[in-house]
């Protein structure tokens, strides 16, 4: 059975964000929050957070323990973009881009449903 959790809107670029999710796909999920709880960096906080909801979500609505949890996928998908400028030289506006993303999160326990 999968359980997933999507984190919207999250203010930090998806290229950022894909290096921390690279690391904890195919890992067990406790052993996952304790990797992105060692990891120094925004994008860890955010990406755990959401693991956290997933696996919250597997056992409250589908009785699941989170030892048998697996992460599937951890999967950023790029959110839109905020256009804004800044000062620049000579007195010209330089743009600024300012991403956002999506996160979305999948736990399997291993079993199929057909």
């Amino acid at each position: 059975m999968e359980v997933q959790a999507l984190t919207r809107y999250a203010r930090m670029s998806p290229k950022k964000m894909r290096e921390v999710a690279r690391t904890i796909q195919g890992r067990k999920a406790p052993e996952a929050v304790d990797l992105l709880n060692i990891i120094p960096r925004k994008s860890a906080r955010l990406i755990a957070k959401t693991l956290k909801s997933a696996i919250a979500n597997a056992e409250n609505n589908n009785n699941l323990s989170a030892d048998a949890l697996v992460v599937k996928t951890a999967v950023i998908e790029n959110g839109p973009v905020l256009k804004r400028f800044k000062a620049g030289a000579r007195g010209s506006a330089m743009p600024r881009r300012k991403k956002m993303s999506h996160i979305r999160i999948v736990l399997s326990d291993g079993t199929t449903n057909s």
